[in-house]
C-alpha cells in the first residue's frame, strides 16, 4: 500500500498574504455593492451605496499599488519574475496541455491569469475614477473629467466588462483551487492563511488501516 507524506516549505510571506485578503476584500465589497444597488430604485439609498462603492475602491487601488511594489522589491516567491513563466505558457498553448511540473510558489501556468488579473485591475481603477468623477463629481479625475459627461461611455463600457471579467475569475479560481485540493491531495487554499505550501513526497509502505 501506497504512503504519502508532505514536504512543507514556507513560500508566502505576511505581508503578501495580507495584500491578497485586502484586496479579495475589497473586490468582495465592491461586488456586493453592485448586487445591492440593483435592490434600489434611483434615490438616497442607491447613492449611498455608489459613494460606499467608490471608497472601497479607493481601498482597492491602495492595495494594487501595494502589491505593484511588493512584487518589485518583496520576498522571492512574492515578486513577478516569480509569476514570470512564458515558456511553461507557450507549451499549454502548443500542446494543449494544462498540466505544470509541480513547484513551490506560484503555479507556472495558473500565474499567466493572475498577472493579467492584476492588469485587468489597475485599467478597472482608471475606467473607475473617471467613472466617480463624471457621475459623482469625486475622486481626482473630478478635476480633468468632471464636466465631460460625454465620455460616460468610453469608461463605463470597459469597466463594466471588466468587472464581468472578473466575476468569472473569482469563480474559476475558487472552484479550481476546490479541485486541485481534491485531485492533487494537497492543503493548496491555506497557503494565504499559513504561509506554507506542501508537496507530496510518495513512498512505499506496508501500513494496513
Amino acid at each position: 500500500m501506497e504512503t504519502i507524506t508532505y514536504r512543507r516549505q514556507k513560500v508566502y510571506d505576511p505581508v503578501l498574504r495580507l495584500i491578497h485578503l485586502w484586496n479579495g476584500l475589497a473586490i468582495l465589497f465592491l461586488m456586493m455593492t453592485i448586487w445591492l444597488s440593483d435592490l434600489f430604485e434611483k434615490g438616497a439609498g442607491e447613492d449611498t451605496l455608489w459613494q460606499l462603492h467608490i471608497y472601497i475602491g479607493y481601498a482597492l487601488i491602495v492595495g494594487i499599488v501595494a502589491r505593484l511594489a511588493w512584487g518589485l522589491v518583496g520576498s522571492r516567491h512574492a515578486r513577478f519574475t516569480d509569476m514570470w513563466h512564458p515558456t511553461a505558457w507557450w507549451n499549454a498553448v502548443r500542446h494543449f496541455n494544462l498540466r505544470a511540473k509541480p513547484r513551490f510558489g506560484h503555479h507556472a501556468l495558473a500565474s499567466g491569469a493572475y498577472i493579467l488579473v492584476y492588469l485587468l485591475l489597475i485599467t478597472m481603477a482608471i475606467t473607475g475614477l473617471g467613472l466617480a468623477a463624471i457621475e459623482h463629481s469625486m475622486g481626482p479625475f473630478n478635476v480633468w473629467f468632471g464636466d465631460m459627461a460625454w465620455l460616460k461611455d468610453t469608461f463605463e463600457e470597459p469597466h463594466e466588462f471588466i468587472y464581468s471579467l472578473l466575476m468569472g475569475f473569482v469563480v474559476i479560481h475558487i472552484a479550481a483551487l476546490i479541485w486541485h485540493e481534491h485531485k492533487d491531495k494537497t492543503p493548496l487554499a491555506q497557503s494565504m492563511v499559513t504561509g506554507y505550501q506542501y508537496e507530496i513526497e510518495p513512498t512505499e509502505g506496508d501500513h494496513h488501516a
